[in-house]
């Protein structure tokens, strides 16, 4: 036999059902917790604990869309066609594993909450026994649902009996099984075959090798898991809930940890891939996610929303304030009750404040948009201060056009520039003016009506009408 620290190992992952009780269309592990698809946390994690070929997938139903979910991960996949229990599963998956590995484990698509240090110490006992095979355990107050692990004399476990075939004995046992196994993989694929339908749900039962390995002479081992919560499947959405919550409560740990000030942090959102930086602080309510960057020293506002974006150190972000697919500098200002759309960027210094909305629009270094703002399709560049009720006109209804700021200029407020349009650097647009054609740099740009006021006009409405004072 091979020595351990030689062996290989291979992991199957069983991802082939619908989950009917999640009353849904979709398959049960394409459902999201925790910021990612229930396979795509699984898969990662497998792939840090054996070589990606070496990860097998087994798929059923919308099969094309759970191998789209982590075929970048260069795992392998098995197809089930009928699904006809979990040991069919691996049935399915013999052709990809067999002859690839000396030990394989067994898991679930539909457990995100499984630490690799929890597989690898099960890879590990079974690698360092003499047994056919390892089982991971646990101890549930209430252990409706799982297999129940019967063990006899000397307290060695002689076979897993499900729910469905329990005794009301059996039922009473509070030792469950995981459903997590590693297997010798030569005697895995010399037994299988073994398995029978009969059950009372005519199905070939994985937990049933328990049986055969002992029935062959082998021993079976457990390993307990005393943190039950890592082992917790999904089948209704009220347990997908669930394991959300655990999984958000793991990130914003890891955060805290890392030197971030979460405040309270029961209420904050962040996904796995978020990156923060030291002494920053996060205020309550609020949600970082896909694969936000975020440098330190910044602050996030209380309910602030931060997607796919980069935010640079010392940048604070205001309460409520939504930034997606944008960057931002170092030591800028943006909200509160700011939108950075899609393409935006706001170099150092510079200032966005409340109610401006920012889309494919980059602002220079130490430019201020700070009041009711629309910036679409713009460049304006440094030192530009953009006066509240300003608007580029992007859109002619047909075709997005751009609008051009230069250095030093001024834009009066409520300002209406008509894109496609340059202002020149250090031009003067003047407050309420409809801008169509290019300024000059320096020049004064005026484009509204002569103001008229005529005396008396208002007296002599209010008698004619006999309305008011």
């Amino acid at each position: 036999m091979r020595d351990s620290t030689d062996a290989t190992v291979a992991i199957i992952v069983l991802a082939a059902g619908l989950g009917t009780r999640m009353k849904s269309k979709k398959a049960k592990v394409l459902h999201r917790a925790g910021g990612r698809t229930l396979i795509e946390h699984v898969v990662r994690m497998c792939c840090r604990v054996a070589p990606p070929e070496n990860v097998v997938v087994v798929v059923g139903h919308q099969a094309e869309q759970v191998q789209q979910a982590v075929r970048s991960y260069g795992v392998r996949f098995a197809l089930q066609k009928e699904q006809l229990g979990t040991g069919h599963a691996v049935m399915a998956a013999r052709e990809a594993v067999e002859g690839r590995a000396d030990y394989v484990a067994v898991l679930y698509g539909d457990g995100p909450l499984l630490e690799e240090a929890t597989l690898r110490a099960l890879i590990e006992k079974e690698q360092g026994s003499t047994a056919a095979a390892t089982i991971i355990t646990t101890v549930l107050e209430d252990p409706t649902g799982y297999g129940r692990v019967i063990t006899g004399s000397g307290g060695r476990i002689e076979r897993v009996v499900e729910q469905k075939a329990a005794t009301p004995e059996q039922l009473a046992i509070k030792v469950v099984n995981s459903g997590i196994y590693c297997f010798r993989a030569e005697q895995l694929w010399k037994h299988i075959a073994e398995l029978t339908t009969d059950n009372p749900a005519g199905e070939y039962y994985l937990t049933d090798m328990v049986e055969v390995l002992r029935r062959a002479g082998h021993d079976v081992e457990t390993m307990m898991v005393e943190d039950s919560s890592q082992l917790l499947g999904i089948n209704t959405r009220v347990e997908l809930a669930v394991v959300d919550r655990i999984l958000r409560q793991r990130k914003v740990r890891e955060a805290m940890l890392a030197g971030v000030t979460v405040e309270k942090p029961e209420t904050v959102t962040i996904d796995p891939d978020v990156e923060i930086g030291r002494d920053t602080i996060v205020g309550p309510f609020a949600q970082i996610l896909g694969r936000t960057k975020i440098g330190e020293d910044c602050v996030v506002g209380a309910g602030s929303l931060i997607r796919d974006s980069e935010i640079g150190p010392g940048a604070e972000v205001g309460p409520l304030t939504v930034i997606e697919e944008a960057s931002i500098g170092a030591g800028v200002r943006v909200g509160p009750y700011a939108r950075l759309r899609a393409g935006s960027r706001v170099a150092a210094g510079a200032a966005v404040g409340n109610f401006v909305e920012m889309k494919k629009a980059e602002l220079g270094e130490g430019s201020k948009a700070l009041h009711l703002a629309y910036l679409g399709d713009a460049f304006i560049g440094p030192g530009v201060n953009v006066g509240a009720g300003t608007i580029t006109c992007n859109y002619d209804g047909v075709t997005k056009h751009r609008t051009e700021i230069g250095g030093g200029a001024f834009i009066g407020s409520n300002s209406t520039l008509v894109a496609p349009v340059k202002i020149g650097d250090g031009a003067y647009v003047g407050a309420g003016s409809v801008i169509t054609k290019d300024v000059p740099p320096d020049a004064l740009a005026l484009g509204r009506s002569r103001q008229e006021v005529k005396e008396g006009w208002a007296a002599r409405r209010r008698r004619k009408t006999g309305r008011g004072g």
